[in-house]
């Protein structure tokens, strides 16, 4: 995640005066929603059934929403801010724009799953995985490490979406684990192996038609796409790196209530029902097929359980979406 660069800062202004003036016609608490849509359509529709507090949904990405949140700074209409993955609500809180959540919602997620300070937390969970096609690779034949995909003899044969949050969290992990040096050799190699393909569903398509024979994304592509018609999927299968390894990395989705926030207690009671029971819940038996996250939650039966996927431990706070954006870019990914 690049911050306000020049090409985006006149969007941006133009942006914050657009949501500022038209806060007003919002109704109840505002959410900057970067999420999948459904899944948090669910949870609202569930909070206002239950709570009888209205929810606006604004819909849009990652980096897009972070950096948003930063331009309007204390004007911002936004009441509470989920994301993907991790980094853009890491960015946001390096602004100090959040307010600190109630200690009864820390108390409803694992502290594995949220920063230490409590300025916001973890409320879904997705897995990296290697999706490759059935017909071209055999077990004895898959990499060993997302390392691995450095070498020579994958060149050509492996695709992500380095545009994409979902991946840029991936290299955010990488670099945590293992240092800028091994980050910048290993995209460089990337740069020159990989096929370049945007969005994690559309590497999954390539790959069940065999266009290309594996490829990173998040493991809920696969089980969503199971559950319907399977016609992008029916050709491949996911492997899972296990052993602490960078490709076995668990990226957390996050949820936190904006400092700006007119409505400190309605948007403090949305974050604590996410992390409940009850919206922990749809994502068991929902159809996001992302990970549950809170203390004794389960998620949905069709998943390997996160306890068994071996995920090294990265904090949360500690991935820095500048540095990768620049480290990608410098290796010609971006």
């Amino acid at each position: 995640m690049r911050l306000l660069t020049t090409a985006c800062a006149g969007a941006l202004a133009l942006a914050v005066m657009c949501t500022v003036a038209s806060a007003q016609d919002a109704e109840g608490i505002v959410v900057y929603n970067a999420q999948h849509e459904s899944l948090t359509k669910e949870w609202i529709n569930g909070f206002t059934k239950e709570t009888g507090i209205k929810v606006t949904l604004r819909q849009g990405g990652d980096t897009e929403f972070g950096n948003q949140i930063i331009a309007e700074g204390a004007y911002s209409p936004a009441d509470v801010f989920l994301t993907e993955n991790s980094p853009a609500m890491a960015l946001v809180d390096s602004f100090g724009l959040f307010a600190p959540l109630d200690a009864d919602t820390l108390s409803q997620v694992p502290e594995q799953y949220r920063p230490a300070n409590g300025h916001w937390i973890g409320i879904a969970a997705r897995s990296t995985v290697f999706v490759y096609n059935k017909s071209k690779l055999s077990a004895d034949t898959l990499p060993k490490s997302m390392l691995d995909l450095a070498d020579a003899s994958w060149k050509g044969r492996w695709a992500a979406s380095p545009t994409g949050a979902d991946f840029q969290a991936i290299v955010g992990a990488l670099l945590e684990l293992k240092g800028e040096q091994v980050t910048a050799d290993w995209l460089k190699a990337m740069k020159e192996n990989f096929r370049a393909y945007r969005g994690n569903g559309t590497v999954m398509k390539a790959v069940n038609a065999g266009e290309i024979d594996g490829g990173i994304i998040y493991h809920y592509y696969y089980f969503g796409d199971r559950s319907k018609t399977g016609e992008n999927s029916a050709n491949v299968d996911l492997h899972y790196f296990k052993n602490q390894d960078p490709g076995a990395f668990v990226s957390i989705s996050g949820g936190g209530v904006l400092a700006s926030s007119k409505h400190q207690k309605e948007a403090q009671a949305l974050i604590k029902w996410i992390t409940g029971h009850a919206g922990q819940e749809i994502l068991k038996t929902g159809t996001s097929f992302e990970y549950a996250v809170g203390n004794g939650a389960d998620s949905n039966p069709a998943l390997v359980p996160l306890k068994d996927l071996q995920s090294p431990k990265v904090d949360p706070t500690n991935l820095n979406s500048t540095k990768v954006t620049d480290l990608m870019t410098k290796a010609g990914l971006l």
